[in-house]
């Protein structure tokens, strides 16, 4: 299979959001920066792409203007070994004008949506008993920043009797 690398489009930040990343996620480097030329859409000299890995995962920003911009349809999943991982990110991305969505969502301060999601969610979901795992996606869907001793509270709380 060849590689798939993912092309971010930005306006003008491309380099700015790809060391911002870099200095989120642990192994992560910005790899190379390429600049347009005297025949390309943008000024000689600005920064047309900026290769980066996060933890040894390759991406790519580029600067394209300001005809696209993100949107919730394409997002990147954090997935945490725990709370403290989840709090990191969670801070981290939504540092400098980031914004709190739903459900463990966030959009950083380019507009860039991430899910943070604590592991522990995903076992809580595949729970044998199927009124736990409706407990631990009812409590995530009340929540923003994903907490996992909210959901594991939800999910081992007493089931409610019905009169």
């Amino acid at each position: 299979m060849p590689d798939i690398v993912p092309c971010l489009w930005f306006d003008t930040q491309a380099e700015e959001a790809a060391k911002f990343y870099v200095s989120v996620f642990p192994n992560s480097r910005v790899t190379s920066v390429q600049y347009y030329g005297e025949n390309g859409m943008r000024p000689a000299g600005t920064v047309l792409t900026a290769s980066f890995e996060l933890d040894g995962k390759p991406f790519i920003a580029l600067n394209g203007g300001p005809e696209f911009t993100f949107d919730e349809a394409v997002s990147m999943q954090v997935m945490c070994a725990d709370q403290d991982e989840v709090d990191h990110y969670w801070s981290a991305l939504t540092a400098d004008g980031g914004d709190e969505g739903q459900c463990g969502w966030l959009k950083d301060r380019y507009g860039f949506s991430w899910q943070i999601v604590p592991t522990r969610f995903i076992e809580l979901l595949k729970d044998p008993d199927p009124e736990r795992a409706r407990r631990a996606m009812e409590a995530m869907l009340t929540m923003r920043k994903l907490v996992i001793a909210d959901l594991e509270a939800a999910v081992d709380r007493p089931q409610e009797m019905t009169r």
